[in-house]
């Protein structure tokens, strides 16, 4: 089993992150005790720009769930696209190659899903099975990845898709002034990533091979991280326990995994992380006694993009594919964490 190749599609309207706080100061402006706060904690959650699916000034005609959910399907499919012809243009392969798609995202709702609409868009073969996936959030771009290699580890002759899609601006509630929602209106961007996951008969590529996958399910923190749904949309959940949840158990949850296949965190060259914000990074850095140069490609893509759910763990994997290039033999590790609290883990082999 194989990650043959990663694709990214960013929206085309990018705003600094000052640009966005006084954006938001004056949609806040009635309210003072907001505003003074915003700064100090847009300043606090280390991004410098992130890109919106569409223009700044267009999201105040969006008014109700539905208007949010309308713009966000019309941007996905857009986006989702692009992703995926990316990442297969990449692996040298045709989208009628294509056998199975795993879709994620957990900023929208569309029935029939998006990968669905993709299908006739792309022309996509109309045997392909589709593995819609809604609810794992931040977890979700690496757990796509797990499952699709369970897939092709059953079908080693065939390709998979993984495509994670997160709009997280059309979650984005005017009305709600709490901490925790002030703090994802600094935090949270807007993109699409796709990666092609193949079978060991058509294991080839430049990404690397996949030795194993595990999942890890942390009892009774539904409270940490989700959302509330209703007639106003996605309302945020976001404990500050997060960080907390990550330096008890992600150490101990990675050296379990390692040592089943005989190998330490030293054995370890390439770090491929989900970057939940300063404070999770910062807490997967201790918890696996790493530096900031092991996860400087995702303290990169935090600061220049922000976090965008499911589809950062799979840009840190595009930038590692294309631009890190980690050498023949590498052993990586992918992981990502989200609503659960849960974390998913898998062994790479470049």
């Amino acid at each position: 089993m194989k990650i043959a190749s990663a694709g990214v599609a960013l929206p085309e309207h990018y705003y600094d992150q000052s640009t966005l706080t006084a954006y938001l100061a004056e949609v806040w402006k009635d309210h003072p005790e907001v505003v003074r706060r915003l700064d100090a904690l847009h300043g606090n959650v280390g991004v410098e720009g992130r890109h919106l699916s569409i223009p700044l000034e267009q999201y105040a005609s969006l008014h109700t769930f539905g208007d949010f959910n309308d713009a966000w399907i019309k941007a996905a499919v857009d986006l989702g696209e692009r992703a995926v012809r990316q990442a297969l243009d990449r692996a040298g392969l045709a989208p009628r190659d294509v056998d199975a798609i795993f879709f994620s995202t957990v900023t929208g709702i569309c029935s029939p899903s998006i990968d669905a609409k993709l299908v006739n868009r792309m022309q996509l073969r109309s045997d392909i099975k589709r593995i819609p996936m809604f609810g794992l959030g931040c977890v979700a771009g690496a757990s796509a990845v797990s499952r699709a290699a369970d897939y092709v580890r059953g079908h080693p002759d065939q390709v998979a898709v993984v495509l994670t899609i997160e709009l997280c601006s059309f979650t984005w509630q005017r009305d709600d002034k709490t901490v925790a929602n002030l703090i994802s209106s600094g935090l949270f961007g807007d993109g699409a990533a796709a990666a092609i996951v193949v079978g060991a008969k058509r294991a080839d590529g430049r990404g690397p091979r996949i030795v194993d996958t595990r999942s890890v399910f942390y009892p009774d923190t539904e409270g940490v991280m989700g959302w509330r749904i209703s007639e106003r949309g996605f309302r945020i959940v976001l404990s500050p326990e997060v960080p907390a949840v990550a330096r008890e158990n992600i150490g101990r949850d990675v050296d379990a995994f390692l040592k089943d296949h005989r190998i330490a965190r030293a054995d370890i060259g390439s770090w491929v992380c989900h970057p939940g914000g300063p404070k999770v990074l910062g807490a997967v850095r201790d918890a696996l006694a790493i530096t900031d140069d092991d996860l400087a490609l995702s303290w990169e893509s935090l600061r220049r993009v922000g976090n965008l759910s499911s589809a950062s763990v799979l840009l840190i994997l595009e930038a590692t594919i294309e631009r890190a290039r980690p050498v023949r033999g590498t052993r990586g590790v992918m992981l990502a964490m989200g609503p659960a609290f849960c974390s998913e883990l898998l062994l790479l082999e470049w």
